[in-house]
């Protein structure tokens, strides 16, 4: 484990300043159940429940990032391929999404950390706009179609399926609501890359069937942080330059391989927790 102290030191202000995290125990509450082993397929359901045992709703989704992020959960077709079309009113959500989540004191570190780089406006509505452009612009996923079919967000944050597989989705709050909708099916949990010792669960990777078509042998998730913790970091590491596999960085207490991966020069490509440990 070899860190990168600038990602680590920056990515960990970050950390530190997410008051709005929410709590194992008081926020939410999970149940690991059986552990997997196989990354590479879907192995037999180790896990008769689901992963969530519960989510305080009432608390969580009235929290202004967490509601306007979930507003955007809905705005995106399942399938790799099939064009997206994007309504005024889904416009409205994005940037009633960016306006709540530059409000945090997560966010405006980030700015001003990237505007100190160089790598950002210094102009908020400036900023903002980038923000829009680089998660929310419509990309070409799919080789050989020519429809737009994907952004960074929809990948990172919702989820995609190709052929008969589930792509993408690294975030603890779509997996409880598909879950909560039977949409997907939780296997069990990978034990390496699951930290278990901490006092409140943070991070975990996992198995899961996707209505029973789909299958995501291994994904990966921050458990309990902030919609803007996460778009904070991912947006860092992408706009720094900082992008590749793998990248070692110590937050607080946790060892953890980030990787962050471009689609294109403007795009987050995908975004995710590759591994942690304490």
């Amino acid at each position: 484990f070899h860190p990168d102290p600038e990602l680590t030191e920056i990515l960990g202000q970050l950390w530190e300043l997410d008051t709005n995290k929410c709590y194992a125990g008081q926020d939410f509450d999970i149940d690991l159940q059986g552990y997997v082993t196989s990354g590479r397929e879907l192995q037999r359901d180790r896990a008769k429940y689901t992963l969530f045992a519960w989510v305080d709703e009432e608390n969580v989704f009235e929290r202004k990032t967490y509601k306007t992020f979930k507003a955007l959960l809905d705005n995106y077709e399942l399938e790799c391929g099939e064009q997206e079309v994007v309504t005024n009113e889904e416009r409205k959500e994005n940037r009633d999404f960016i306006d709540a989540i530059m409000e945090t004191d997560v966010m405006q570190e980030a700015h001003r950390y990237l505007v100190e780089k160089n790598k950002a406006p210094k102009d908020e509505i400036e900023f903002k706009r980038l923000l829009y452009k680089t998660w929310f612009s419509l990309v070409r996923r799919t080789k050989g179609d020519r429809d737009f079919d994907s952004s960074s967000f929809e990948h990172v944050f919702v989820g995609e399926g190709r052929e008969d597989h589930f792509i993408g989705l690294h975030n603890w709050i779509q997996f409880y609501l598909q879950e909560k909708a039977g949409n997907i099916d939780y296997h069990g949990y990978f034990r390496r890359e699951t930290v278990k010792d901490d006092e409140h669960f943070r991070l975990i990777a996992l198995q899961f069937n996707w209505r029973g078509e789909k299958g995501k042998p291994m994904s990966s998730c921050f458990l309990g942080t902030s919609p803007e913790f996460e778009i904070a970091a991912y947006t860092v590491c992408f706009l720094s330059g900082k992008h590749g596999r793998n990248m070692d960085v110590q937050l607080g207490e946790y060892e953890v391989e980030i990787s962050c991966l471009p689609l294109g020069r403007d795009c987050i490509g995908t975004a995710y927790i590759a591994a942690a440990r304490m």
